[in-house]
């Protein structure tokens, strides 16, 4: 079942690069007493989501920290190293967006969002979408129908609801 307004952010472990290698983080433990956006892409450094996803939130970043956003969090479906080198490359790590590996898809499964393009040499990835999570609970949700666009899951597009 998809991931929808209303419902809890559900348990499931990701992986970001700490100071001393791979950390797990429970995304619902990390959420509790929050106000996260939570954007996911079909992977790192593929066309959308380099060119526009992923930029799409370091522009917005200040504004939706004035809005009240404590963190912004990339999930891809990805190791933490690739996600490390993607953040650096982007920029994301240093405009403070956290990026999270969904290596095993573990959270992308419990969340409804896997698709597969074996086309495209992606398999078991995430639909691109962005959500809004209050205190572990999705207020807002974004789901694009296609993971080669980025026009209501960007960083422009959320924020325009808030």
């Amino acid at each position: 079942m998809t991931i929808a307004p209303g419902d809890t952010l559900p348990a499931a472990t990701l992986v970001k690069m700490g100071a001393e290698g791979p950390e797990p983080v429970d995304l619902a433990a990390h959420a509790k007493g929050k106000t996260l956006v939570v954007f996911a892409v079909p992977g790192a450094f593929t066309p959308t989501c380099h060119s526009a996803h992923v930029p799409s939130f370091i522009r917005t970043k200040d504004q939706f920290m004035a809005k009240g956003v404590d963190e912004i969090v990339c999930v891809s479906v990805n190791d933490p190293f690739v996600m490390k080198a993607w953040g650096d490359s982007t920029g994301a790590a240093e405009a403070g967006i956290t990026m999270l590996g969904d290596a095993e898809s573990a959270f992308t499964r419990a969340v409804g969002m896997e698709f597969t393009a074996p086309p495209a040499g992606l398999i078991s990835r995430s639909r691109r979408y962005a959500m809004l999570v209050e205190d572990g609970v999705v207020t807002r949700l974004h789901v694009e129908e296609s993971p080669g666009t980025c026009e209501i899951s960007g960083g422009e597009a959320l924020l325009a609801e808030l």
